[in-house]
Order: C-alpha cells, then sequence, then structure tokens
C-alpha cells in the first residue's frame, strides 16, 4: 500500500479524453478540468483544452513512474487533474495512479476506450475479443492469442504497432488474418487501414492506433493451443526436455492459477515454466538452469511462444534459489538427487504451495519415496509408449517411465 505521506489532501482527478478533445468530454468531465488549479498530461492532451481554462499545465517529464507517486508532493493542497487517453482504468494511467497512490486517492472520469469504439467500428461483441497489450512491451506477447478463430484486439505504443503484428503472424504461419488498424479513433482525423497479415502494406500510420485481428491460418499451418502439452518440436532443446504427454500431467499436477508464481528448478528447455505462463498472461514464472547455453536457450523458447518476461536465472539449485520471490507452485525437472534441492523448494513454498518432482532414475525415485513417506502427497509413475516403425510392421516403442511425486504443503 502506498506510504501515508503520499496520499493527497484532495482526490487527483483523472479523465479521459478521446481523439475529439474538448467537443467530446461529458458535462462532468468538463467541470473537473475548468475547476482545476493544476493540469497534469502529456503535450498533446494539454494543447486539446481550450485556452480559456485558467490552470496551471504541467507536462509530464520522462520516466513517468517517478512523477506519479510523488504527484500529491509536488502540488500540495491544489486541485490536481491528469489528462489520459481514452479509458484511463483501461492500460492507462488511472491503473498506474491507484497502484502508486491507493484507489481513495484517485477519482477516475472516464471517457470510451478506443477497445470499445473499434468494437462498434467492427460490430465486434467486446466481451468475445481479447484486448492484448503491447505498450512497451513485445509484441510476442500476442503469440498465445493467436488462436485461429479468435478476435484481437493489439493496443501499441505507436504506428509501427500494425507492421509489427503483421510480420509477427505472418512468421508463425498465419498470414491469412485479416488486420484492421483503426488510427484517431473518434476524432475527425479517424481512419482506417485494412490487409492481411503476409501482405500488409503500411509499414506505419498514425501514433494512436489501435489494431484489429481476425485470426486465421495458412493452408496447413499447425496452430499451437493455449493448453498445456505443446509439441515438442514447438521447442529448441537439445533432448533436455519435458515430452509432451508427461508436460501435461505435470501442469496438470502444478495447477495454475491466474496471478501465481512458478519455479522451474532445473529448466532444461523451460517448456514447464512457458507453459505455466501460457495458461494466463498473468502467470509468472522463474526457470532456473546451471547450464549458460540451455538457459540461453529457454529465452529464446520463451520469446517464439509468446512469453517474453519468463525470468531465467542461471546457476545451480540450490544455491541460484536464494533471494528468488515466494513460488506459488515449484516443479523439479532435474536436480533431485543434489543436496538440499527438495528440501531447499520445499521450505521455499508458503502454505498451499505445490511441489511436483519427476525422476526417471533408481536414485531419485529413491529420494521421491523418502519425501512421499515424509510429505504424504501422490506419488504416480507414467509409462508412455507410441507407435513405431519395426520394419515393414508398426509396434510399440516405450519411453522410460517417468515417476511424480507431487504435495500440497500443508
Amino acid at each position: 500500500m502506498p506510504a501515508a505521506e503520499d496520499a493527497p489532501d484532495r482526490p487527483i482527478v483523472v479523465v479521459g479524453v478521446g481523439a475529439d478533445g474538448w467537443d467530446g468530454l461529458s458535462p462532468r468531465a468538463r467541470r473537473a478540468v475548468e475547476d482545476a488549479e493544476v493540469l497534469r498530461g502529456s503535450a498533446r492532451q494539454l494543447a486539446l483544452v481550450p485556452p480559456g481554462v485558467g490552470a496551471e499545465r504541467v507536462p509530464w517529464p520522462s520516466p513517468l513512474g517517478p512523477a506519479l507517486a510523488g504527484l500529491p508532493r509536488e502540488h500540495p493542497g491544489r486541485r490536481v487533474v491528469v489528462l489520459a487517453s481514452g479509458d484511463p482504468m483501461l492500460s492507462g494511467i488511472g491503473t498506474s495512479l491507484v497502484r502508486a497512490l491507493g484507489p481513495r486517492a484517485v477519482e477516475v472520469v472516464p471517457h470510451p476506450s478506443s477497445v470499445t469504439l473499434a468494437c462498434a467500428r467492427l460490430g465486434w461483441a467486446v466481451e468475445e475479443a481479447q484486448v492484448v497489450s503491447v505498450v512497451g512491451r513485445p509484441v510476442e506477447l500476442v503469440v498465445p492469442h493467436a488462436t485461429p478463430g479468435r478476435r484481437l484486439l493489439v493496443l501499441g505504443s505507436d504506428g509501427s504497432t500494425p507492421a509489427a503484428v503483421a510480420a509477427l503472424l505472418a512468421e508463425r504461419g498465419l498470414g491469412a488474418s485479416r488486420l484492421t488498424a483503426l488510427a484517431q479513433l473518434g476524432g475527425p482525423a479517424e481512419h482506417v487501414l485494412t490487409g492481411t497479415a503476409a501482405g500488409w502494406p503500411h509499414p506505419g500510420t498514425d501514433p494512436l492506433v489501435l489494431t484489429a485481428v481476425e485470426v486465421a491460418a495458412d493452408p496447413g499451418a499447425v496452430a499451437l493451443p493455449a493448453l498445456p502439452g505443446l509439441p515438442d518440436d514447438a521447442y529448441e532443446h537439445d533432448g533436455q526436455l519435458t515430452k509432451r504427454d508427461v508436460r501435461a500431467v505435470t501442469l496438470a499436477r502444478l495447477a495454475p492459477l491466474p496471478g501465481q508464481l512458478l519455479w522451474d528448478v532445473g529448466a532444461g528447455a523451460g517448456s514447464i515454466g512457458i507453459e505455466w505462463m501460457r495458461t494466463h498472461p498473468s502467470c509468472r514464472a522463474v526457470a532456473v538452469e546451471a547450464r549458460p547455453d540451455r538457459a540461453a536457450r529457454v529465452r529464446r523458447n520463451a520469446v517464439r511462444l509468446g512469453v517474453p518476461g519468463l525470468e531465467v536465472v542461471t546457476g545451480a539449485a540450490p544455491a541460484a534459489l536464494a533471494g528468488l520471490p515466494t513460488p506459488d507452485g515449484v516443479f523439479v525437472g532435474g536436480g533431485a538427487t543434489a543436496p538440499g534441492v527438495l528440501d531447499a523448494c520445499w521450505d521455499a513454498l508458503h502454505r498451499g504451495g505445490r511441489l511436483v518432482v519427476n525422476a526417471v532414475t533408481l536414485e531419485s525415485e529413491a529420494a521421491l519415496a523418502e519425501r512421499y513417506a515424509r510429505h504424504g502427497g501422490e506419488l504416480v509413475r507414467l509409462a508412455v509408449t507410441t507407435a513405431a516403425p519395426v520394419g515393414g510392421f508398426t509396434g510399440w516403442k516405450a519411453a522410460m517411465p517417468v515417476t511424480i511425486w507431487s504435495a500440497v504443503k500443508a
């Protein structure tokens, strides 16, 4: 929570402004701006306010973040109004101010968001479209949501976003996707550009742009689902990979929930942490890998599969676990027999946290049996057999069985 001394004497009012400027403001929004003693916003936003409004106009510095928390101290006792683009609580400055100062210190007067306006132009139901923000973030965040048949609304930082989204989709076999770039929504200069991802002809457009995507796969392209159990060839790996069927079972036992954090210890190719994060945009993971070459591979896999926020720690457990944030779940895919690893992972969990460990050797199985006797949980042996050629015929080929211990910390 924000410190008490950071709370303003009166609420800071955040007023959403559209591309139509002053003309599009509601009576309530206009009164808030006219009654202000200080107006804060970008130079573009401040210029939208008529000259007759006598408040002091202060543009934001760069970087913006530190200025938000210090806003009450900078203007003590004065009526401060912050101008925002569209709906301040949709990937906007209103959210940042509430996070910095607390909800009671901020009053929000919203304007229809670019998402609402875009859906109105396109005839889309808002609740059926997925909003993805790449404002100041990697465009690869679009990847987990880009499955055929979905409708995406991508918020970007500037006019290059539509072209970046188009290139990303085309590279991943989704070049048939239809893109619509909607710029200056609601304003007199509103305009629309259309095309497909593979043939997108517009390298840049207005900075105030939203990219709408109707996702479609190219002929023969294989779309990756959001559910756990991606094909093994979706990953770059050197053989150190939790295979598809075992991975799906492992993630079912880890049971990722929105907002939760996973430690993927002995990450290998990073598949468990990556698929944990793909289940929901708010899921987080830390991949711990002793070998630098594998750690670099984990980073590449994370970017390619749409979770560039995966944190990678290069080092051997348990030493590399020191100082990491408390996890909601821990997966140990390698190093279960290393002294102190399982104890460190178990001790790090809070009550209700989940530990899942996979083993393929007799020594690691013995370690799991001992932990099972001590902490309970479930001990499962999983054998996967796949059809494979045998001469001119087909037979069953067995993979090494995997023992899985899973337990919830009481």
